[in-house]
């Protein structure tokens, strides 16, 4: 590892996500950096080397990116066009730049699905809520259907669900997909990483449960409820879109399975994800663990399940909106098996991400009763 600690690593964004990858790096003896606009981020208050900037300026990413030997993010809302000159000026940059400029547009990642005869459900393009409206009025589209923004989409914002006409009201006036509505059984995601060699591995399949109005995830249940036939098909699915992109890195992809039994991609993420933070007491690697050797030029490491994991995460509690106070937090600590990982925001607002709790046990149901508890106790007010 002596080689490995001299490697200066450059994250772009400083949210919880590089707050979790720093906690992994610490194990490493690895030298990251991060750029964020202050050190009021869940990772800057925490690490050793910040740079105040923006990751969308190309100027900021410039400046960063010259001091260091590799690059990636946490976040993908990040300047590409500098990625690409620091790429040509010698920088290594994982994930790459094109493959960020992809996903940072659901019509692409859309486009690259149907290019590569991945299963996704059927989609139309739109302008902007006007093209919407008239494709419903003269048959085009049909009730019930999902809205997706192209662009800016994230923990849940720039998607809505359109039932019916009095739905219309929420529709986003911007470029955006529109998705048949699936007949949900499971949703379902699998983390699949690919080292600089071309090596491909995936993290067992989870299973989530999302909030009903906040389309967030609320629960998420490690091993999940496929058979072995979907399972294998799933990381077969993964494994051809990270090495069809080109991709180096980790990449969630999340899955629909319908009633009917059809599996479809729903969604892709170039770097860690909210499924797999169980992965840390859970699996025999975790997903940030993974993501450094990856940087690091290091072999892949077993990702298997170690014993049962449930992920159950803090969200700010309905009607309160300013400084946190975590209430139930001594009783739910008491429990065997819990985990408890906060993130360091000092504000809380209605659906935010607060932190996560991890429960590991000896069976699912076992996990099941205590998530439950912790559900029903953990909440975040003012």
């Amino acid at each position: 590892m002596s080689e490995v600690s001299k490697i200066k690593i450059g994250v772009l964004g400083g949210g919880q996500l590089g707050m979790m990858l720093f906690e992994a790096s610490t194990d490493m003896n690895l030298e990251l950096h991060f750029l964020e606009k202050n050190d009021q981020y869940p990772a800057t208050k925490i690490c050793t080397h910040h740079t105040a900037g923006d990751f969308k300026n190309y100027d900021d990413v410039m400046a960063f990116g010259k001091d260091m030997d590799i690059l990636t993010i946490e976040i993908e809302a990040v300047n590409t066009a500098a990625l690409k000159q620091l790429r040509e000026d010698g920088k290594k940059i994982i994930p790459e730049p094109e493959v960020i400029e992809l996903i940072q547009d659901k019509g692409l990642q859309k486009e690259f699905y149907v290019l590569n005869d991945i299963p996704t459900s059927p989609f139309y393009f739109s302008d902007d809520r006007e093209s919407i409206v008239k494709a419903i009025e003269d048959g085009s589209i049909a009730y019930p259907f999902v809205q997706k923004a192209r662009k800016d989409g994230y923990d849940g914002q720039g998607v809505t669900v359109i039932r019916g006409a009095d739905d219309l009201e929420t529709l986003f006036d911007v470029p955006s997909i529109v998705e048949e509505m699936v007949d949900i059984d499971k949703e379902i995601a699998v983390i699949v990483c690919r080292d600089q060699e071309g090596n491909t591995q995936c993290f067992p399949s989870v299973e989530m449960s999302f909030h009903p109005t906040a389309n967030l995830v609320e629960f998420l249940f490690s091993p999940s409820s496929v058979n072995p036939e979907q399972e294998k098909e799933m990381q077969s699915i993964a494994k051809v879109i990270i090495q069809n992109m080109g991709m180096t890195g980790i990449l969630a992809v999340e899955f629909f399975i319908s009633q009917d039994g059809e599996i479809l991609v729903n969604e892709i993420a170039p770097r860690p994800h909210n499924s797999g933070h169980q992965t840390i007491e859970g699996n025999h690697c975790s997903q940030y663990k993974q993501l450094l050797n990856i940087l690091a030029g290091e072999p892949l490491e077993n990702m298997d399940i170690i014993q049962p994991a449930i992920m159950v995460n803090i969200l700010g509690d309905k009607g309160y909106t300013g400084p946190a106070v975590y209430q139930g937090l001594e009783e739910v600590t008491a429990i065997e098996g819990v985990h408890v990982h906060l993130y360091h925001k000092e504000e809380t607002r209605p659906n935010r991400k607060m932190g996560h709790v991890t429960v590991v046990a000896i069976d699912l149901d076992t996990a099941i009763e205590r998530a439950n508890f912790i559900k029903e106790t953990l909440k975040v007010i003012t």
